[in-house]
């Protein structure tokens, strides 16, 4: 085999396994991972079924890859915040990221968190650990900007902010009702504008 074929054949593989990534983290949110099967994952990524077992061998591992894909999503997002000039804007910023994905959250939850407490359910020490560390790493981040900001007990009001994006998400889903999500992030909005930075 040539080089450049090499190439190419590495390359599909790549945008083959990206592709079952992206399917994976899409089926699981609107799902379920108990109700999402490894066909209904490769249908959506239009690669037949038998193919995705070269990628991923279990159903936990494409599981794991939909994580993963929250996590991804979760840096672009941080990085593009980061472009912002100072921690108030990226907060805010945040809570507009928040607000403009209110439709996926009043139909299927917070893809990371609604995933969370459904691996939660599971034995512990396994994909819920998983599932925790991405959320963990949006509470530092957020803890970050308040301690940027000066503010006293940064841990805690990243707690107060990522509890009350969750809180939203499952409300506008249980009352199937945009409104929330509309309503209480320009509250937070509002919040991270009274905070006096020190």
């Amino acid at each position: 085999m040539t080089h450049s074929k090499e190439r190419a054949r590495t390359r599909d593989a790549g945008a083959k396994r990206r592709r079952l990534m992206e399917a994976a983290a899409d089926v699981v949110h609107r799902q379920g991972a108990e109700r999402t099967t490894i066909a209904d994952i490769a249908r959506a990524a239009e690669v037949p079924v038998g193919n995705v077992y070269y990628y991923f061998k279990t159903k936990d591992e494409l599981v794991a890859a939909a994580l993963a894909e929250h996590e991804r999503h979760l840096e672009q997002l941080v990085g593009h915040l980061g472009r912002l000039p100072g921690p108030r804007e990226r907060l805010k910023g945040l809570v507009d990221a928040w607000a403009s994905g209110r439709d996926l959250a009043v139909r299927y939850g917070c893809p990371t968190g609604t995933l969370a407490a459904e691996l939660g359910k599971r034995d512990p020490g396994g994909l819920d650990v998983e599932a925790g560390r991405v959320i963990r790493s949006l509470l530092t981040w957020a803890e970050e900007q308040f301690r940027e900001l000066g503010r006293p007990d940064p841990e805690g009001l990243a707690l107060t902010l990522v509890g009350a994006y969750q809180g939203m998400s499952v409300l506008a889903n249980a009352l199937r009702d945009p409104g929330v999500m509309d309503r209480e992030c320009a509250r937070l909005t509002a919040w991270i504008d009274s905070l006096e930075a020190a």
